[in-house]
């Protein structure tokens, strides 16, 4: 097995290990695709991630000094893949040999799993393989488009349009709203129109175009994707009173900005954080992460969720340093990339 590993800030390195025998409940799975995170993963990659600076004490979930919680070598890179089944232990009866499972296992070559978890994500029969990697960042935005509590009829404003924005303007227009995609990028402004959204407009002003848009009332819900500090204070600018900011993204140290004592104060703008370690607690009875994974599957499957348009790079597995060196460096016009083996 090959593995994608992280050796130091900006410090990629291949490294192998010797295959293990199955155990007779285990299937062998051959990688097929990886996608790569432009967000979560570079936070890593630059050494910028809260884990690699500071401790996660789990058991009062809080950031404390001491020594970080991930240290070098990086071995958790990736979490977007899709595969096919190459063998079987002694005792896997329920799957066959070419069955294609989605997962998160890494950007590594193969993956060892149980055969109730490689059954639980089987791939629908004649769906394209590269769909199984959105089935977690496809979790994270549905798990988004949840906690924004959107109603049939809502004017919903998207500010970000990186995978995750476009996954999010799609499932929001599939919940019954109208969609105002916000980006500063023309070219991800065009294809989230072409994948859905009602309009989309630039940062500048978004907050008076919203307003205008909405007859003065402003966006009934307001999602933050991007992760950029200007984005989130925008937000909280558009939404209509006594409404919802729903903040997805990654955010970065502080937040320059972010002028809680205007609107965000005198609004009574509801603020809250949409993260998939947990789902929203109205009904995580029923909604658990693995449920939220085959809902990304299966709602591509139904063509609810149209998002190979978001692949835009796919490159060998082997040349992955030189694609995270590209995305580092802000490449343009990349979207969704994808590693091949």
């Amino acid at each position: 097995m090959r593995s994608l590993i992280l050796t130091g800030p900006r410090q990629l390195a291949f490294e192998d290990t010797p295959d293990v025998p199955l155990a007779p409940n285990e299937v062998r799975i051959r990688t097929l695709f990886s996608g790569v995170s432009a967000g979560t993963e570079l936070t890593q990659y630059r050494g910028t991630s809260p884990f690699m600076n500071r401790q996660w004490d789990e058991a009062r979930r809080l950031f404390v000094e001491g020594e970080a919680s991930w240290n070098y070598p990086v071995r958790n890179l990736g979490y977007e893949e899709s595969g096919e089944i190459v063998e079987r232990g002694s005792g896997v009866t329920s799957l066959d040999i070419g069955q294609r499972v989605y997962g998160a296992w890494h950007h590594r070559s193969h993956h060892v799993a149980d055969q109730e978890w490689a059954r639980d994500r089987l791939m629908p029969d004649g769906l394209d393989p590269r769909a199984g990697i959105f089935s977690h960042i496809g979790a994270v935005a549905l798990n988004g488009v949840h906690d924004a509590r959107i109603r049939i009829g809502d004017v919903v404003a998207v500010f970000g349009l990186g995978v995750p924005g476009q996954i999010v303007a799609q499932a929001a227009r599939a919940s019954g709203a109208h969609v105002i995609a916000v980006d500063p990028d023309a070219g991800r402004r065009s294809l989230a129109t072409q994948l859905g959204a009602h309009e989309a407009i630039g940062p500048e002003h978004a907050a008076e175009s919203i307003k205008a848009m909405t007859k003065g009332r402003g966006a009934d819900v307001c999602i933050e994707v991007s992760g950029a500090p200007p984005a989130l204070a925008e937000a909280i600018r558009a939404v209509a009173y006594s409404s919802r900011v729903v903040a997805m993204g990654f955010f970065q140290g502080e937040l320059s900005g972010v002028r809680l004592g205007e609107e965000f104060h005198h609004n009574r703008v509801e603020l809250v954080c949409s993260q998939i370690s947990g789902t929203a607690p109205e009904a995580m009875h029923r909604w658990s992460k693995p449920r939220l994974w085959r809902t990304a599957i299966d709602l591509q499957a139904a063509r609810t969720l149209d998002l190979i348009p978001l692949i835009t790079d796919t490159v060998a597995f082997a040349d992955a340093p030189a694609l995270f060196d590209r995305l580092d460096q802000g490449a343009p016009g990349v979207m969704q990339s994808v590693l091949e083996f």
